[in-house]
């Protein structure tokens, strides 16, 4: 008999002065990942209760400044699991953070167009406007620089650069994190993120715009939109890379290196997470698509049928490969402020204990 999803816990208010060696924070991003079951489950704070350690969500508490750590990652003894442009920019900002795992899921990217549109190809894409989106006031533009990679991409399919397009600003002011009960949420956990997109698009402003997972698939179906190029699923990890694709694990580096062992259940637990997600994939739809905010259908779509498999652990070379490239996008459109090595912030002893495959040392 399946073991049921249990609701997440209810959010406490955290307090950021919180000693270390009391509290582990954790946050993770709308998006299918093995922290986000485990955490699901409760299965993170019963690892650690007995241990006399609380259990965290940085995401869901009141305290901005808590909630900052999401992108920041400067809380101590927290990990992290989500989109890779935050901690890559966390990291070059000097954050002392270890990255000891990654989690594969590949997903619908593409450019879009309207239904009326000409566009059938990347290479219909040169001198064409296309719309990027550019949020005033954040710490770090993650919308803007998945826009600019997932474009990137699909113009290089066709042997096509930047100085081919006549690129369009889309302007956002309003803030990410809105935090709970944000009245201009009417009720639902974050806004969209494809609204100045779809409206610059329906008012003819840009010609094609860039959009992913199930939020771009239901976006695109709900204008009725043309797919011009899909890249979620082309071969080279280089290629389909973005902040979606991969879902780096990161952990505080005074955790992982003070208390290995706390890092080792965590990797632990997460990869019973995967584990579990396998063996249910039924019910492992029904969460990504909660986790989302979105249909069982649209995961399916943008993910594929077997979602439930592509949920575990690694720091294979191939993938580390993709990761140091994007890095090197991410600097070059200067959203880093400094370069770093990928192989010196890998920390690989922790999954190679649980014998997941990682990048052997030199």
């Amino acid at each position: 008999m399946s073991e049921p999803l249990a609701a997440p816990a209810t959010p406490r208010a955290g307090d950021p002065t919180d000693a270390p060696g009391t509290v582990l924070w954790y946050t993770r991003c709308p998006v299918p990942s093995p922290l986000g079951i485990a955490a699901r489950l409760g299965w993170l704070e019963a690892e650690f209760q007995p241990l006399g350690l609380q259990v965290k969500s940085i995401i869901d508490s009141p305290v901005k400044a808590i909630r900052e750590s999401h992108f920041s990652h400067h809380l101590a003894w927290s990990f992290r699991q989500g989109g890779n442009i935050p901690p890559l920019w966390a990291r070059a900002q000097g954050a002392a953070t270890r990255l000891v795992a990654l989690t594969w899921t590949d997903e619908f990217q593409a450019v879009i167009a309207r239904r009326d549109s000409p566009l059938r190809s990347a290479a219909d894409l040169a001198g064409r406007r296309l719309g990027v989106p550019l949020r005033v006031g954040e710490q770090i533009d993650f919308h803007r620089a998945t826009a600019l990679k997932g474009l990137h991409s699909a113009l290089g399919t066709a042997g096509l650069g930047w100085a081919d397009i006549v690129p369009v600003d889309l302007t956002i002011t309003e803030p990410v994190l809105l935090g709970p009960g944000h009245a201009s949420l009417h009720g639902l956990r974050r806004r969209h993120p494809y609204s100045a997109e779809i409206s610059a698009l329906e008012r003819g402003e840009v010609d094609a715009v860039f959009v992913k997972g199930a939020e771009g698939i239901v976006v695109a179906n709900l204008i009725g939109a043309q797919t011009v190029v899909e890249t979620g699923h082309h071969p080279d990890p280089r290629v389909r890379i973005n902040n979606g694709t991969p879902r780096l694990l990161t952990v505080d580096e005074a955790l992982a290196r003070d208390r290995p062992d706390l890092v080792q259940r965590l990797l632990a637990v997460v990869s019973r997470g995967a584990e579990w997600a396998e063996a249910h994939p039924d019910e492992t739809l029904r969460f990504v698509a909660r986790e989302i905010g979105s249909t069982e259908e649209a995961v399916l779509a943008s993910n594929g049928p077997e979602v439930h498999r592509h949920l575990g652990l690694s720091l294979a070379p191939e993938l580390l490969d993709a990761v140091d490239h994007f890095k090197g996008f991410l600097l070059q459109q200067g959203f880093l402020s400094a370069d770093f090595s990928v192989a010196d912030w890998v920390d690989a002893g922790h999954l190679h204990r649980l014998g997941a495959p990682v990048l052997e040392a030199a």
